[in-house]
């Protein structure tokens, strides 16, 4: 392992289970993947749909379990090898091992919580009856950071900051699957004031927590969204989002009518 520069830190022996101590670059070698063969045959393409499909957000964890080391380390690689806009890879990975600071980050997150239902008015009371994190009981606690703006131009001279977002966002979504994957579950908490979690977590001055991230073991997974489940919202139809041409034209009726 050269030392380069890379958004997720290497882990290292020196913290009792693992720690982020430095900024390393990582070279992948054909061992690092389960087939070197460049297409995947059907078995390989239903696991990935199926993965897909399985995943959830996850707000309930099992307390006082723990990850292996090697899994939240597969799982950390699969954020990292996400694509980025100009390879700018702006995704910082905080991995939250203080449980005052994980206290703190709660707080937080209940400080929000109350703000978004005064701000629902007649739906309040509903919301407050969901469980919108599970930072306290999570076998492990993430934050994804969108680093400082770097220069990078290619690919995001008109859409700077979208595109860094964009980037970070794809890192999350790599996350999750592999979660998924490993059988774990993963839950993505936007309740929060990114200035207070900046603060805590010292970050530099324009850098910008984008989501809190629960990951561990849990009971089950839903059959779907927890918040279809709980009649908050109904989940649009593919159909009904997908566009021809122009925004919001649906396409036309095959030949010969229907």
């Amino acid at each position: 392992m050269a030392c380069g520069s890379w958004g997720l830190a290497s882990l290292v022996p020196s913290h009792p289970r693992f720690h982020f101590s430095r900024v390393c670059h990582v070279h992948f070698h054909s061992k690092d993947f389960m087939s070197t063969e460049p297409f995947f045959n059907q078995e390989e393409r239903d696991a990935v749909y199926r993965v897909i499909r399985a995943r959830r957000d996850i707000r309930h964890f099992i307390p006082d379990r723990t990850i292996p080391a090697r899994v939240l380390e597969r799982i950390l690689r699969a954020a990292h090898q996400a694509p980025s806009v100009g390879l700018m890879q702006p995704w910082r990975i905080i991995h939250v091992h203080d449980r005052a600071l994980r206290d703190k980050l709660k707080a937080e997150v209940e400080k929000e919580r109350l703000a978004t239902a005064d701000a629902l008015g007649g739906r309040q009371d509903a919301f407050l009856k969901l469980k919108v994190e599970g930072i306290a009981e999570c076998a492990e606690l993430l934050v994804m950071v969108m680093a400082p703006d770097d220069g990078t131009v290619l690919g995001r001279r008109t859409l700077p900051r979208e595109m860094a977002i964009s980037s970070c966002a794809c890192a999350i979504e790599n996350m999750w699957l592999a979660a998924r994957a490993e059988n774990l579950g993963l839950g993505w908490v936007s309740f929060f004031d990114p200035r207070q979690v900046a603060g805590l977590l010292g970050c530099p001055d324009t850098a910008e927590p984008l989501a809190i991230l629960c990951l561990g073991p849990v009971e089950s997974f839903p059959p779907a969204p927890l918040l279809a489940l709980q009649g908050w919202r109904e989940e649009k139809a593919l159909e009904a989002l997908l566009y021809h041409d122009r925004y919001g034209e649906e396409p036309a009726p095959p030949e010969g009518g229907v």
